[in-house]
């Protein structure tokens, strides 16, 4: 038997990046949320330097990979002239007829220019640092900033090198001016580039060039009894801006002895040299200053949830007597902000546990934690000190919640805790734990663009084993052989997850092979874990249907004879980021739902501590199935990947669903349907 194929991860993600761009070409898509796309695709692509190039560049060096590194380059090099195009050819003249004049690679009108050295006097100025290059420069570019290379040709044929900075985020990266025929939008650097005479009087001549350069985003934490874990993670956040460099961007025109010299000042012979455009982190696209709700998607209005059970009933009355669930951000998530809520003011609870991987910069939810802390009740709170890009912020409100008496825990070095579930107890005859399990982050931030599922529970047995797993996690350790915890209703990462994934797989083969009927309907983010994917293939083998909707990352090759050929894969990519993990097994009719935060990635698998858990109430149930249903039906933004990795159109007639627009009216009558139930 030949063996399984394979995508290679980091080729599947820029698939990914590159049907974010596809949305931004789709002249059908209101134009700011176009931009947005370009933005979003910028985003990625900067992450990807400092997370996955890394890795790349350090295969390559090794004779290890070499191809991959040079796959990667070229797949980014064909989306960049691709992104440019999109922008120069279709954005900009679409901003034009709408009266908006985006100065983009173009020279300053003398007219705009007067305003333009008066702005850089009153505003500018005084945040400008110049530093001249030479062997003992001492100064360091920040990362992910970018900087104006100035060549400056001074009397007496001597040339110096100088770097300018470009202050963002103390200024807007944007400036508007209003003229006669239309509102002109230019770049600061722009605006700096043409005052740079200002700044250096001396020069004869004076040539410009943009550029940055992107670090690695790893932090090395050590395991270490004696530092505590905030410490050690402040003290590697403030390293990580001058960690390995793994790319340095510059425009175009810059000559090769001037970038060599660059090179050599700052040490960056290990990076990647990228001619990029003339314009840097465009990702601030998004803030490009003509928002308009014409050009915007038309507004969602979340619907409210459960407002149909009669006051006072509260919200934890209404779980004793069924599960609820949450949508977001098609459904409020003030319901999950109430659980909280409650949880804090309510004289029966004694004690509240919960995990928080990414905290809102303003988290209600915090709020809420402290408040309950300052009650009187016992509140623990597992604060993920390693979630990237998220450290500082979860650093803050770890020291805001311990200050105001609130229990803080944090993972071992070596294992995340990406789980996402609440747990309340409190003195109650029959239901003493009340619960809340979710697909996504605690995070009413994120939670408006999304699409996560959060379960809301009393079921006693499930609870249980969320009070033990909070009562392991407190003991910040490894799971080991002697900590064999027993999970019957929760599938937890480390413990039982994968097994449990496997025999329910396996359960559908078997059926398959009895010739009774079988199915597989799985959602996920991300999807390379060869165990699992193995699974899938040999579920194809026995004939059974298997349905993917991955967004993002996917390595299991579909439609390849005697391997995956009843494999087919959907992405789809929307005005909401699909984030919702969900698992459908037909199981002869009976069929089985758990949700959960695991994608199938090794690090979900091996290296975090991630839980799923089924659905038990029939409604909720039909609800997710149902909903999943929508999302395989979905012609207008879905596109199939196919056996090469291509983002191929799904075949549509006139009349297509749009899985998210459906999915907001399905819920928007489900919360009706569940009002009368009340």
């Amino acid at each position: 038997m030949e063996a399984f194929r394979y995508f290679n991860r980091d080729i599947s993600w820029l698939s990914f990046n590159e049907r974010v761009l596809m949305e931004a070409a789709n002249e059908s898509v209101p134009l700011m949320e176009r931009i947005r796309f370009l933005s979003i695709y910028s985003s990625n692509l900067d992450e990807f330097y400092r997370v996955r190039m890394p890795y790349l560049q350090k295969n390559a060096m090794q004779d290890a990979d070499n191809n991959a590194f040079l796959d990667a380059e070229a797949t980014v090099n064909r989306q960049l002239d691709e992104f440019g195009r999109i922008l120069g050819k279709s954005v900009i003249p679409a901003l034009a007829r709408l009266g908006f004049h985006f100065l983009y690679k173009e020279s300053i009108s003398e007219q705009i220019a007067v305003f333009a050295r008066h702005y850089f006097y009153t505003q500018i100025a005084g945040f400008l640092q110049p530093v001249y290059l030479n062997d003992k420069t001492s100064f360091f570019p920040e990362n992910n900033q970018i900087y104006i290379v100035v060549v400056l040709e001074l009397p007496g044929d001597k040339e110096k090198i100088a770097l300018v900075n470009i202050p963002v985020p103390q200024l807007d990266r944007f400036v508007k001016i209003r003229q006669p025929d239309g509102e002109y939008i230019i770049f600061l650097e722009d605006l700096i580039r043409c005052n740079l005479s200002i700044l250096f009087p001396d020069a004869l001549d004076i040539k410009a060039f943009n550029i940055k350069v992107t670090r690695d985003a790893e932090l090395d934490l050590l395991d270490e009894d004696g530092e505590d874990m905030a410490e050690q993670v402040e003290k590697q956040l403030s390293k990580r801006d001058f960690g390995l460099a793994t790319r340095l961007l510059y425009e175009p025109g810059l000559s090769l002895r001037h970038l060599q010299y660059i090179v050599n000042v700052f040490d960056l012979k290990k990076a990647s040299l990228v001619e990029g455009g003339r314009y840097h982190n465009l990702k601030d696209l998004s803030a490009l200053p003509v928002a308009s709700p014409a050009i915007s998607y038309p507004a969602w209005p979340a619907a409210q949830h459960l407002q149909g059970f009669v006051e006072p009933e509260t919200l934890f009355e209404a779980l004793t007597r069924r599960d609820l669930m949450v949508h977001a951000p098609y459904q409020t998530y003030d319901t999950i902000l109430r659980f909280f809520n409650e949880a804090a003011i309510d004289r029966s609870v004694q004690e509240i546990y919960t995990t928080m991987y990414r905290v809102a910069y303003d988290s209600k939810i915090a709020h809420a934690l402290i408040t309950a802390a300052k009650n009187g009740k016992k509140v623990t709170v597992l604060v993920e000190l390693k979630a990237r890009f998220d450290e500082a912020n979860n650093i803050r409100w770890a020291k805001k919640m311990k200050s105001a008496g609130v229990k803080i825990i944090h993972s071992v070095t070596a294992l995340k805790v990406h789980a996402k579930l609440a747990l309340v107890k409190r003195k109650h005859a029959t239901h003493s734990h009340l619960g809340l399990l979710a697909t996504g982050n605690l995070n009413e931030g994120t939670a408006r663009f999304y699409t996560d599922h959060i379960l809301l529970t009393a079921h006693p047995a499930m609870l249980k084993e969320a009070e033990l797993l909070f009562g392991f996690l407190s003991k910040k350790k490894k799971p080991e052989k002697i900590d064999a915890l027993r999970f019957e209703h929760l599938l937890v990462a480390q413990f039982n997850l994968q097994n449990r994934f496997i025999e329910l797989i396996d359960r559908e083969i078997e059926n398959a092979k009895a010739g009774l009927p079988a199915g597989i309907t799985i959602k996920l983010n991300n999807l390379e874990e060869e165990v699992l994917i193995n699974k899938l293939y040999e579920a194809s083998n026995a004939g059974i249907t298997v349905n993917l909707i991955v967004r993002s990352i996917c390595r299991l090759v579909p439609g390849i004879p005697g391997q995956s050929e009843n494999i087919r894969i959907k992405r789809i990519v929307d005005r909401y980021l699909e984030h919702g993990r969900v698992f459908i097994f037909h199981n002869n009719g009976q069929p089985e739902v758990f949700m959960g935060s695991a994608d199938w990635m090794n690090r979900n698998i091996y290296r975090r501590i991630e839980v799923c858990f089924p659905i038990y109430h029939e409604d909720l149930k039909k609800q997710l199935i149902d909903i999943l249903a929508l999302q395989w039906d979905d012609t207008v933004q879905a596109v199939w990947i196919d056996e090469k990795l291509h983002n191929a159109p799904v075949t549509t007639l006139p009349g297509g669903v749009r899985s998210q627009e459906a999915i907001y009216q399905y819920l928007t009558g489900a919360v009706e349907n569940l009002k009368k139930t009340f």
